[in-house]
């Protein structure tokens, strides 16, 4: 297990000791779950459960580009 070494402003040092007593966890374990959290490379099961919950198809993009107005003239380059 590898060992990592940050610097923190006494500020931040003490947010972070609070939200690791409040959460009942080490300061270790909660920056090792935050950065688990913030490098995983799958999504949340609470968005891979949203899979084919729409009821209907969305539009196409010609059908969404079709209600809008002209395009206004470019210049040329």
């Amino acid at each position: 297990m590898g060992q990592v070494t940050i610097y923190l402003d006494n500020e931040t040092e003490d947010k972070l000791k609070k939200a690791a007593k409040s959460s009942q966890l080490s300061v270790s374990r909660l920056v090792a779950d935050m950065i688990k959290k913030h490098v995983r490379t799958e999504w949340p099961q609470h968005v891979v459960e949203l899979v084919g919950s729409w009821k209907e198809s969305f539009p196409s993009v010609e059908e969404l580009r079709s209600s809008n107005g002209k395009d206004s003239p470019r210049e040329k380059l």
